[in-house]
């Protein structure tokens, strides 16, 4: 279970678009939010459950809230500015029956890695479903619930545009987003759902409540960021308890089996990078935190310890004249130990001449 939102431009203050999805899954699965730099593959890539070819040139750097069990990704937005959350639905074909293939996680972050562009994502999504597939469990099979195969579908987004995407094994239907769309954990395109929605799926008590509060949020102008977010932590989109936006739900015996497990909003902006906020566990229990798109930086080498006796005011300077050394040691050049950090200060005068700075420096210690 999950919910799905997009505002275009067109429907928020500034024109940003605005993206955001609540991941709900097994209680007992953990999501990872992390940035996925750009690589090279030179081989087969192996995905969840079956390899395919490798990207033709370096992937882009994305975020991605990742099951720990699986390759793919339950939601993401790369440097591009594309955005991209899928929805377990199911049809009149029994996913159940499927040749193992390609998941809709997998789908998500090969098309994040992939594509530049939302238009792009779609042909990535599409292209790879007629080639490889869907099927396999979507579940981690070794998790409490145990396997659990579906079909998916997508909410595509960028700056400029967006697409819905419904899908029943290797069949599939595109809608353009013209200003506002939400999604949930059914087909929802109208003539796809009239051919391919399962009669006996219980809509009406698990998903409909939480889509049509979706579309409520949409409604009011402008739609922001807060709004988005007080969505995703609410609780009264449920006709029975527990189902809702911010998912708690158990069974007769009181049991969790499906909860929000992972939460994402993004602002996308042309010209500009993507703003990500994400969060894992329950968006009523935990606050959003903004996801650099980028990878931390590497910590520098550590220092060795400064000897205090080595502390010297280090005189930097241009003048053909004159010599570089440690002020006040005695003679010239840079005498024992090295320079490990060098600061500019102001124009220096005086003691090594014009076109001199003076500045601080710690020396090594030597031996």
């Amino acid at each position: 279970m999950c919910d799905t939102l997009v505002a275009l431009g067109s429907a928020t203050a500034d024109g940003a678009t605005l993206f955001a999805k609540n991941s709900d899954r097994p209680p007992d699965e953990r999501q990872v939010v992390s940035f996925h730099p750009p690589r090279l593959d030179a081989g087969p890539l192996r995905v969840t459950h079956i390899d395919v070819d490798p990207h033709d040139g370096p992937t882009i750097g994305c975020v991605l809230s990742v099951p720990t069990w699986c390759w793919g990704a339950e939601q993401g937005v790369n440097v591009a500015g594309v955005a991209i959350g899928n929805e377990a639905i199911y049809t009149t074909l029994d996913p159940r029956a499927a040749p193992v293939g390609l998941i809709g996680m997998d789908l998500v972050r090969l098309a994040l890695e992939r594509a530049p562009t939302a238009t792009e994502a779609v042909a990535v999504i599409t292209g790879l479903l007629e080639r490889h597939g869907q099927g396999g469990t979507g579940h981690d099979p070794t998790g409490a619930g145990g396997p659990k195969a579906y079909w998916s579908s997508f909410l595509v987004a960028d700056p400029t545009s967006a697409f819905v995407l419904e899908t029943s094994g290797r069949t599939w239907a595109v809608e353009q987003v013209t200003d506002v769309r939400a999604i949930s954990n059914r087909t929802t395109i109208p003539a796809f759902d009239a051919e391919h929605r399962h009669p006996r799926q219980p809509v009406a008590d698990l998903v409909d409540p939480r889509w049509r509060a979706s579309q409520a949020v949409l409604a009011e102008r402008p739609v922001t960021v807060d709004a988005l977010a007080g969505h995703l932590r609410s609780h009264d989109s449920c006709a029975l308890p527990g189902w809702s936006v911010c998912m708690h739900a158990a069974d007769a015996d009181g049991r969790l089996v499906e909860v929000t497990t992972a939460s994402m909003i993004a602002e996308l902006r042309v010209g500009c990078s993507p703003v990500v906020r994400s969060l894992t566990g329950h968006p009523c229990r935990h606050d959003y935190h903004l996801v650099p798109l980028a990878c931390p930086p590497a910590r520098p080498p550590a220092r060795p310890p400064a000897h205090p006796d080595l502390c010297r005011d280090l005189v930097i300077c241009n003048h053909p004249a004159a010599k570089v050394g440690r002020a006040g040691a005695g003679r010239g050049g840079a005498g024992r130990g090295g320079a490990m950090w060098v600061g500019r200060g102001g124009p220096g005068r005086g003691a090594s001449g014009r076109g001199c700075q003076r500045v601080r420096s710690v020396m090594t210690a030597m031996p």
